[in-house]
């Protein structure tokens, strides 16, 4: 059996966990562990043939000094993993003014979180074109699931967008997230880069609309681009300036993902039979 370290261990790898108990002895390192990607003292790792890393970067500035140190760790192994498999976010691309984008698009981060993404991006690239290692990098961007649904911010009252302003936002159930996260370690997967959303369209307006429905909560007030600064908290703010469609052609037709909710409708469906909290 081969062995997979996991970085970050939280939602989406124990989602993914049981799709790869099979395959892997699995050792899932998180900062409640005593693993910190800040503290290069506590970065003691046992050899493994695949690395998942779920980490977010640090929380401020324009490097991810925390995949700096995870690879700097690794090289102090006599074998580094051979297949590298990298959650990264969308936000990469930017504001694409509600194009859609495929992953030959051009990385525009507007955002420090986004630039810090990019950042691990690159050095994941280079740190396995060097050494022959196979890598791929999920460009994920919203993830829902029953616990992961916007309920407070609708509770909260706080505006969105009115329609004619509203941006577009993409979506990816954290199931079929595991499921891409467990294809990906699979060694038949091509690695590279892939879109790893669903096939929605929806303005962001329409999705905590449709949200607000299957929740029973009143739908968000609407507001105008110009007021919309001084009515959001400054971490919902970024959300609101940019709109993508991401393309997923590559995710389904290369990586091989069958999407069990393909679109949001599917998979608020799901979560509202076991209940909505």
């Amino acid at each position: 059996m081969q062995r997979l370290l996991v970085v970050g261990y939280g939602d989406i790898a124990r989602r993914a966990a049981p799709l790869l108990a099979q395959r892997f002895a699995i050792t899932g390192l998180s900062r409640e562990a005593g693993f910190d990607l800040d503290d290069r003292v506590t970065l003691a790792l046992n050899a493994a043939d695949a690395l998942l890393h779920c980490a977010p970067p640090p929380a401020q500035g324009e490097r991810d000094s925390r995949t700096a140190n995870l690879l700097a760790a690794l090289d102090e192994q006599p074998v580094v993993p051979q297949r590298v498999v990298y959650i990264s976010t969308s936000g990469v691309y930017g504001d694409c003014t509600g194009e859609r984008v495929a992953e030959t698009q051009p990385l525009n981060p507007r955002t420090p979180r986004a630039r810090r993404r990019a950042d691990a991006e690159r050095l994941l690239e280079r740190w396995c074109a060097e050494r022959g290692v196979a890598l791929i990098i999920l460009r994920v961007p919203g993830i829902y699931a029953a616990d992961r649904l916007p309920l407070e911010r609708l509770r909260a009252g706080l505006p969105v967008l009115r329609r004619e302003d509203d941006v577009y936002t993409s979506h990816i159930h954290a199931d079929d997230l595991a499921a891409a996260v467990a294809r990906a370690l699979e060694p038949t997967a091509p690695d590279g880069i892939y879109n790893a959303a669903d096939d929605t369209e929806l303005l962001m307006g329409d999705w905590l609309d449709l949200v607000a429905d299957y929740a029973g909560l009143p739908h968000p007030p609407r507001a105008p681009r110009e007021r919309i600064a001084a009515l959001l908290p400054p971490e919902l703010l970024s959300f609101v300036q940019e709109s993508r469609r991401l393309d997923n052609a590559r995710l389904k037709h290369v990586l091989g993902v069958r999407l069990r909710y393909p679109t949001v409708h599917q998979g608020l469906r799901h979560e509202h039979a076991i209940g909505i909290d």
